[in-house]
């Protein structure tokens, strides 16, 4: 029964996850978000393939940490649902990984400017934030997209330890302890990169925050549930889906 009640708590939270990233246009009809199974670490929990903000409870569905889904009949999948097996299993302390295009966050992908922190809300991006390319692997007859575990396994690596990796000419993938924090941290990370963008177009040195100041705002917000919890629940109005928070379905 407990197992039951943490599982719909979990799908619920996963539907609100999607419909939040959908309306702050961090996903478009692309991306997706994932949630590791909160009962059995070797499975992830995901959305069939549909549009972010149109995502129910019934579309969510389980999946091995090979990208094998567990029954769901013949519903379509996420092409790039690899990405987030393979994260999970190189990353143990990982709970929730995003998949986005999200535009603001390509110039840096397809530049030498790193995308650095320079903005305390989003200082959870951490101090490298790595750039991976398919072509370095892959050679240059890709369609840039992440489409089998050899693709993901080398996507996992470029990450590494961080909490984001971009993807050239193609978007990011973020990664987080509890899937509030990868919701909050996917928000953030575009309004870095158009902050970051709008002081170069200034010229002159730009002033980013240093490790100190990186170290100390990602561990307050990482201990400060109450304002985890209040941006949550911001979103989730706004997104539409208020009426879904703090309830369990099956």
């Amino acid at each position: 029964m407990i197992e039951n009640a943490t599982l719909a708590t979990a799908v619920n939270d996963l539907v609100i996850a999607n419909r939040i990233l959908g309306h702050e246009d961090v996903m478009d009809a692309s991306g997706h978000v994932s949630l590791r199974h909160p009962a059995n670490p070797d499975r992830y929990l995901m959305s069939q393939s549909r549009s972010p903000q149109l995502v129910a409870h019934a579309d969510i569905m389980e999946f091995t940490l090979d990208n094998a889904p567990i029954g769901g009949g013949d519903r379509p999948l996420y092409h790039e649902r690899f990405i987030h097996g393979a994260i999970y299993k190189a990353r143990p302390d990982v709970n929730a990984v995003v998949h986005a295009h999200a535009e603001d966050v390509l110039p840096f992908t397809i530049s030498r400017t790193p995308l650095r922190p320079v903005i305390g809300a989003a200082s959870g991006i951490g101090k490298c934030v790595p750039v991976w390319d398919i072509r370095e692997r892959f050679g240059d007859r890709t369609n840039l997209l992440v489409c089998n575990c050899d693709h993901g396994a080398d996507l996992a690596r470029r990450l590494g330890a961080n909490s984001i990796v971009l993807m050239r000419g193609h978007g990011f993938a973020a990664t987080h302890k509890s899937l509030m924090g990868v919701v909050r941290l996917s928000i953030f990370l575009p309004r870095n990169a158009r902050v970051m963008m709008k002081a170069m177009q200034l010229g002159g040195e730009i002033d980013m925050l240093s490790d100190g100041e990186i170290e100390v705002k990602a561990q307050s917000t990482a201990n400060d549930s109450n304002s985890m919890n209040r941006g949550w629940e911001y979103w989730a109005i706004r997104a539409g889906c208020g009426d879904l928070l703090g309830q369990k379905q099956s």
